[in-house]
C-alpha cells in the first residue's frame, strides 16, 4: 500500500504564535534538564541524567499536537524521554507548578520518565519501559471499549502514541501490531519520532520503507512526514528534483553528517558525485548561507504546517501512524551530532538559546507575559483540554467464602474454573466486573466453562457459526458484553491489557476484576510488561497454570523453577500458591476483594494440573474453626497437623503436599511426631517477618498464629519450586533447616520419577527431617 505523504502548507498568523509556544517549549525542557546536572547541587557526585537532545526532537510534534489537536477525551504515551516537553507544555498549561520545573530526577519531584503515579501533573501513560509505553494505549483502547459496553461513560476519543523510532526493534511493539484484533481500532494514532540515531550512534540503515510496509501489512493508515515547506519549495525550482533524489537516496549517516556541516562544507558535500551534482551545485549557488543550512535540516517533523495537515489526515476507521522525520536536537547545538543521546549544552549555548527564545537563563521559568498570543493561545489550549473529574466508584462487594467443601480428587486449575462459576450465582454483580484474558490458552487452563456462561469480547457481535454444532464443547460466542478476552500467543500483549484493564478505576471511574491466565513457565517472558502495568496503577490478578515439575511429562521445556520466588519479590503483588481447591477458593476471592480501589494491589496465583486428595485438607467443620482457617490461609500459611512432643516440622506449599503428610506418618510410625505447615504465600510470612523486624509495615499475626515460637522444631520446607523462596522460614525462630525443592532443569517422566529426581518425594522430605531431628 503506498504512503500518502503530506507536504507543508503556507504558515499564517496561527502558526507563528505556535511557533512561539514551540520556542519556548524547546527552551523549558532543555532547562530543566540543564538545571539538574548543571545547577543543582549535587554532593554526591552521581551522574543526574537527562535527554536534552531527544527531547528536542519531539517538540514540534507535541507543540503541534497538545496546541492545535488534543481533545480533553483524547490520551498520550510520552516517549520515556521526551518527558521533559510534557513537563514544560503540562507547566504553560497551568498544571504544573514552576516549583518543580528543577526538581527533575530529585527526591519527590519530577521522575525520570514519565509516571502516571508519581509525578505531580498529568500524566495519561507511564512510560519508561521502551516499547511497553508504546503499546499500552493499544490496550487502554480495548480497556476503553470495554467500559463503555459494560457501564458507558468512558466516552471516546483517540489514544496517542509519540514513539522513539528505536522503540521499534522491541519486539514487544510488532506482537501487539499483529495482534488481529488491533486492526479493528480506529483510535489508535501513533507518532514516530523519527530521528534515525539510537544511544550511541547514527543508525547505518533505519529501513523505514520496510517499517512503513509492515504497519500497512498490518492495516493501519500509513502517513510519511518527510520534508518540510523549505526544502520542498528548493525541490520546486530548477536541479530540486535532482536534490531530492540526493537527498533520498543517501545513506543515513552521510545525511546526518550535514547536519554538523556549515554552509561551505555543504556546498562542498551536497552535490556528490552523480549525474545530477552540477544542477544542485547550480542550485544551492543561488540560494543564501542562512536558507542553506535551515533547509537541510528542514524535515516534516519540524514543520507546524505539515504537522497540521498530518493530524487532520488522520482515518478514524483504522489505526494511523505516522512517520515523521525529525532531527534529533533540533534547534539545540548539538543536532545530529552521534553522540548527542546525553550531551548537556555549555551554559554559553544556553544563553545563545534562551536568547533564541526570548527568556532567560538567569530567569528561566518566566512564562509568557500577560496578554500576549502566545499567552492566549496557553490559556484556550487549557480550557480546551480540562477534564471533568473521574468519580470513582467502590468495587462491588466479593464474599470471602462461598461455602462448599470440595471432596474426591481435584487439581487447584480446576478450582479457578469452578470458583468464577460459583461466583455468576453468589455474587452476580461482582461477577459482571470480572474479565479473564488468556493467549490462546483458555481451555486448557480450565476457562471453558467460564468462557461458554460468559461469552467473548468483542468490539463488534460476531456469528457462532459452530453454535448448532453437537459436538462443539467450547462455545465461542463474540460480542460487546462478552467477559473473555483471548489474545494469540503473545504473553507480553496479555499483561499489557491486564495493566490497563486493571486501571479503569482510575482513568474512568469504573473497576474492573481482570484476571489472566497462562501457562506459569512462561510467567517470567511476561513479568517485566505486568510489572510495568503495576507500577503504573493496574491492578489484576495473574494465574499461572500449570506449574513447577509437577508436570512431570512435560519435561523441563515446560517447568517453571523461579515463579515463586517472582511472587515474593514483586512490588505491588500478593502471591499465593495454594495446595487444596478450598485454599484456590479463598485466595482467589480475597485477591478479586483487593482490586478497583486507591489502596488495592495485584496478585499472582500460581495453579498446579496435580490431582490431589481433596480429604487431606482436613476443612474443619465447624464454622468459627472454617473461618480461623480461612483467614490463615488467606493470610499467608495454616497448621495443617499439629502433634504432641514434635519433634520436627514440615512447611510445605502447593503441589507438594501429599509428599509432606506421607512423611509426617512415616516420622510418625518412627516415634518422630511432626508437624505440618501448609503455605500458602510465602510473600505474606516474609512481609510478618519483616514487619517484625521493624523493616516495613505488615501484619505479622500470621507468624504468632502459625509458627509460635513454643512449637519452635528443626524446620524441612518444601516446594515445587527453587528451594530458596521458603528457606528465610528458619528464621522466624531461629531454627536448624532444610531446604528441599527444583534447582536444575528437570526431563519427562512419571510424577513419582520426577519427584524422586528432584528430591521432592516422600523419602527425600523424610531423610532430611531424620538428619535434623538427629
Amino acid at each position: 500500500m503506498a504512503s500518502p505523504v503530506i507536504s507543508p502548507r503556507s504558515a499564517g498568523a496561527e502558526l507563528d504564535v505556535l511557533r512561539e509556544v514551540e520556542s519556548r517549549v524547546l527552551w523549558l525542557s532543555s532547562a530543566i534538564i540543564h538545571h539538574a546536572n548543571r545547577v543543582r547541587p549535587n554532593p554526591s557526585g552521581l551522574k543526574v541524567g537527562g535527554h536534552q537532545a531527544s527531547s528536542a526532537s519531539m517538540v514540534s510534534i507535541m507543540t503541534s499536537l497538545w496546541f492545535r489537536h488534543l481533545r480533553p477525551q483524547d490520551r498520550v504515551s510520552v516517549k520515556p524521554h521526551a518527558s521533559p516537553v510534557l513537563h514544560a507544555i503540562n507547566y504553560l498549561l497551568g498544571s504544573l507548578d514552576a516549583s518543580y520545573l528543577p526538581r527533575l530526577r530529585e527526591f519527590g519531584g519530577l521522575q525520570s520518565y514519565p509516571s502516571r503515579i508519581k509525578d505531580p501533573d498529568p500524566v495519561d501513560y507511564s512510560t519508561g519501559s521502551v516499547g511497553i509505553g508504546a503499546t499500552a494505549p493499544i490496550w487502554g483502547t480495548v480497556s476503553r471499549r470495554y467500559v463503555d459496553a459494560l457501564a458507558g461513560g468512558a466516552g471516546a476519543g483517540r489514544q496517542y502514541s509519540l514513539v522513539g523510532d528505536a522503540e521499534l526493534d522491541e519486539g514487544a511493539v510488532w506482537e501487539a501490531v499483529l495482534d488481529p484484533a488491533v486492526a479493528e481500532l480506529g483510535e489508535l494514532v501513533w507518532v514516530v519520532d523519527l530521528n534515525r540515531q539510537s544511544l550511541d550512534r547514527v543508525v547505518p540503515n533505519i529501513a523505514a520503507d520496510k517499517l512503513q510496509g509492515m504497519f500497512a501489512a498490518a492495516g493501519w493508515q500509513v502517513i510519511t512526514l518527510k520534508y518540510g515547506q523549505l526544502i520542498e519549495e528548493l525541490f520546486t525550482r530548477p536541479g530540486g528534483a535532482e536534490l531530492r533524489q540526493r537527498i533520498d537516496d543517501m545513506p543515513n549517516p552521510e545525511y546526518q553528517r550535514l547536519l554538523r556541516c556549515g554552509a561551505p562544507e555543504l556546498r562542498r558535500r551536497l552535490p556528490g558525485i552523480g549525474t545530477g551534482a552540477a544542477r544542485i551545485a547550480e542550485l544551492i549557488d543561488q540560494v543564501d548561507d542562512a536558507t542553506l543550512v535551515g533547509a537541510v535540516a528542514n524535515l516534516g517533523g519540524h514543520d507546524l504546517g505539515a504537522l497540521d495537515e498530518a493530524f487532520t489526515a488522520i482515518d478514524d476507521t483504522r489505526p494511523t501512524v505516522i512517520f515523521a522525520y525529525t532531527v534529533k536536537g533540533y534547534g539545540l547545538a548539538t543536532r545530529g551530532h552521534p553522540q548527542n543521546h546525553s550531551a548537556l549544552l555549555t551554559e554559553e549555548q544556553m544563553r545563545e538559546l534562551a536568547t533564541r527564545a526570548g527568556t532567560d537563563l538567569d530567569d528561566p521559568w518566566r512564562g509568557f507575559d500577560e496578554g500576549t498570543d502566545a499567552q492566549l493561545l496557553c490559556t484556550r489550549t487549557a480550557e480546551r483540554l480540562r477534564r471533568p473529574e473521574t468519580r470513582l466508584q467502590a468495587p462491588p462487594a466479593v464474599p470471602v467464602d462461598i461455602g462448599r467443601t470440595p471432596s474426591g480428587t481435584a487439581t487447584t486449575q480446576a478450582a479457578l474454573g469452578r470458583v468464577l462459576l460459583d461466583l455468576t450465582r453468589e455474587a452476580p454483580d461482582a461477577a459482571r466486573r470480572v474479565v479473564t484474558v488468556s493467549p490462546d490458552v483458555s481451555s486448557t487452563t480450565n476457562l471453558g466453562g467460564w468462557v461458554n456462561k460468559v461469552g467473548v469480547w468483542s468490539s463488534a457481535e460476531r456469528q457462532d457459526w459452530f453454535a448448532d454444532d453437537a459436538e462443539t464443547i467450547l462455545h465461542w460466542r463474540e460480542k460487546p458484553t462478552g467477559q473473555h478476552i483471548e489474545l494469540g500467543i503473545a504473553e507480553v500483549n496479555l499483561v499489557s491489557l491486564l495493566g490497563e484493564l486493571g486501571a479503569t478505576w482510575s482513568r474512568w471511574g469504573e473497576p474492573l476484576l481482570p484476571i489472566g491466565v497462562l501457562y506459569d513457565p512462561f510467567v517470567g517472558r511476561a513479568l517485566e510488561p505486568w510489572s510495568y502495568g503495576i507500577y503504573a496503577g493496574g491492578q489484576s490478578i495473574l494465574i499461572g497454570t500449570p506449574s513447577g515439575v509437577s508436570l512431570a511429562p512435560e519435561g523441563g521445556a515446560h517447568q517453571s523453577v523461579t515463579t515463586p520466588s517472582i511472587g515474593l519479590e514483586q512490588p505491588g503483588c500478593v502471591s499465593y500458591e495454594p495446595a487444596f481447591a478450598i485454599d484456590t477458593e479463598w485466595t482467589l476471592l480475597a485477591s478479586l476483594a483487593r482490586l478497583g480501589r486507591p489502596d488495592g494491589s495485584s496478585a499472582y496465583l500460581r495453579l498446579s494440573t496435580r490431582p490431589v486428595d481433596q480429604s487431606l485438607a482436613a476443612v474443619p467443620a465447624d464454622p468459627a474453626a472454617r473461618e480461623r482457617r480461612r483467614r490463615q490461609a488467606v493470610g499467608g500459611a495454616y497448621p495443617l497437623r499439629r502433634r504432641d512432643g514434635a519433634k520436627v516440622t514440615i512447611a510445605a506449599m502447593g503441589a507438594v503436599l501429599p509428599e509432606a503428610v506421607a512423611a509426617a506418618e512415616r516420622l510418625e510410625a518412627a516415634a518422630i511426631p511432626a508437624d505440618i505447615i501448609c503455605v500458602t504465600s510465602p510473600d505474606l510470612l516474609y512481609r510478618a517477618v519483616r514487619a517484625r523486624q521493624g523493616h516495613e509495615q505488615a501484619e505479622s499475626w500470621i507468624l504468632d498464629q502459625v509458627f509460635p515460637a513454643d512449637r519452635a522444631t528443626p524446620l524441612v520446607t518444601v516446594l515445587d519450586g527453587h528451594p530458596h523462596t521458603l528457606s528465610f522460614l528458619a528464621t522466624i525462630n531461629g531454627v536448624a533447616a532444610s531446604a528441599l525443592g527444583v534447582t536444575r532443569f528437570g526431563q519427562s517422566g512419571s510424577i513419582e520419577d520426577v519427584y524422586r529426581y528432584h528430591g521432592l518425594d516422600a523419602d527425600s522430605i523424610v531423610r532430611a527431617a531424620l538428619d535434623l531431628a538427629g
